[in-house]
């Protein structure tokens, strides 16, 4: 488990003003989840990054891995317990004249684990990642999904608790990135790592986190389990995540609907129009699996065939069978009457 608490970061600028980029960031990613960490370019997600992993130290706040504050460390003490932490950056960062699995032994090398043991947890590493076959490739003979797969498995190879992927996926082609995003969810599940995934890709976020956090100007504006901020109708996160283009249509009531928090009615549709008589019309949806459930984003139109329906008791009705309703138009009269 990694926890960051109230994290600052401050740097002096040229003029000798004082800039400060993190502004209390707390953050919490508990064993086996992928916690993506999603912003705009200039937010702080880069520096973050970087205290994270120790390659530049917080200026007040807490990084704690297992309990043990890293931030409060130095020295060899910082050495040792920083190794708690694997990262694996946008680049592979390999050397290029060193194969695959000489550049996965290079961390156990520098700790001067014995070669026996090197090369056991080596071919374990490379087998993990599926690129046992390929341990006497260069990294020019890889692809760029291949060589990302060795950088992972040399981000694993002092067997950390927490795993940071720096944009991981940036540059690679669709295939290259849904088998990364793959291997990282095995990892997960086979080590329980804590992973922190650093991305301005929306596709990634919804195929890989477990939960999302939102950084702008230095701050956390909004974090919580992927299925929650789905659900949320007012979620700025929700609609990023699942956005949906406006589309004008005539009604008697207009509403954004989310779901994915909790077990859904799939006959939704067919039950409320036969409960209340009334027309359905959907004007834009965005619904996919996420997890072990449906997510899904959506404005209706609702017309009334026969009597007016109380707003209220309508939301009511759709909360039941699972979806989260809030009313975008309601036609004036309906408005009166309630």
């Amino acid at each position: 488990m990694i926890e960051i608490d109230q994290l600052r970061k401050q740097y002096r600028a040229p003029d000798g003003k004082v800039v400060e980029v993190l502004k209390g960031i707390s953050l919490t990613v508990p064993p086996a989840s992928i916690t993506a960490v999603v912003g705009p370019s200039g937010a702080g997600k880069s520096t973050l990054a970087k205290c994270i992993s120790l390659l530049e130290q917080p200026s007040s706040g807490s990084i704690r891995v297992n309990g043990e504050d890293l931030s409060r460390l130095s020295g060899e003490a910082l050495r040792r317990e920083r190794r708690a932490i694997g990262t694996v950056f946008q680049s592979s960062a390999l050397l290029q004249r060193k194969t695959a699995w000489e550049n996965v032994a290079l961390p156990l090398e520098w700790l001067g684990v014995v070669p026996a043991e090197i090369k056991r947890h080596v071919g374990q590493l490379l087998e993990s990642v599926g690129l046992n076959d390929k341990a006497d490739y260069y990294p020019a003979q890889l692809s760029g999904g291949q060589r990302q797969r060795v950088g992972i498995a040399r981000a694993l190879a002092l067997k950390p608790s927490v795993l940071l992927a720096d944009e991981a996926t940036s540059g690679l082609d669709p295939q290259a990135t849904s088998s990364i995003l793959t291997l990282l969810k095995q990892l997960r599940d086979q080590f329980g790592l804590s992973i922190i995934l650093i991305t301005h890709e929306m596709d990634v976020v919804r195929r890989a986190a477990d939960a999302l956090a939102e950084i702008r100007d230095g701050q956390l504006l909004q974090q919580g389990s992927l299925s929650e901020l789905l659900a949320q109708p007012d979620s700025r996160l929700g609609q990023q995540l699942f956005p949906l283009q406006p589309l004008d249509a005539a009604g008697d009531i207009l509403l954004q609907l989310t779901y994915g928090d909790r077990p859904l009615a799939t006959d939704w549709i067919s039950q409320i129009s036969q409960h209340y008589q009334l027309q359905i019309d959907l004007l834009a949806a965005h619904v996919e699996q996420v997890g072990e459930r449906l997510a899904g984003r959506m404005r209706i139109a609702v017309r009334f065939t026969r009597r007016p329906v109380s707003q209220p008791a309508l939301i009511q009705h759709l909360y039941q069978l699972g979806i989260n309703a809030q009313a975008i138009e309601v036609r004036a009269a309906l408005q009166e009457a309630g």
